[in-house]
């Protein structure tokens, strides 16, 4: 069976960092895209990045650009997150996202995890 698996969140102060990582199992990382995902209370799901197989291409939005930085390791089947020059905007829960039918980054993903809760406050 698939499984995404996040970890790293946690409470940390504005202006502080946190590195986030997410495991996946059951098929190799190496060929389809992994989309990291962030969700507030009473706010909808946003994209916060996404790389494409073999990191051949990145994409940030805006509000992380800059800041946030994915990476792939291949060797551990993980992804990760680093968050640098956190606010109290990017409190969150943070999911992390793969899809096996394609090598793109897209909308839909097939397979994510159960969330890691971020806290950004004094």
């Amino acid at each position: 069976q698939v499984q995404v698996v996040e970890s790293g969140g946690g409470l940390v102060q504005p202006g502080g960092s946190l590195r986030l990582s997410c495991k996946v199992s059951g098929f190799s990382l190496d060929y389809y895209p992994i989309g990291w995902f962030r969700q507030a209370p009473g706010k909808e799901r946003e994209i916060v990045s996404c790389i494409t197989n073999n990191d051949l291409a990145t994409f940030y939005p805006t509000a992380v650009q800059g800041r946030f930085t994915a990476s792939r390791d291949a060797a551990k089947n993980t992804v990760y997150l680093q968050m640098n020059s956190l606010s109290p905007e990017d409190t969150a829960i943070y999911y992390c996202a793969t899809d096996r039918r394609r090598w793109y980054c897209g909308n839909e993903y097939e397979y994510w995890g159960q969330g890691t809760q971020v806290t950004v406050s004094s």
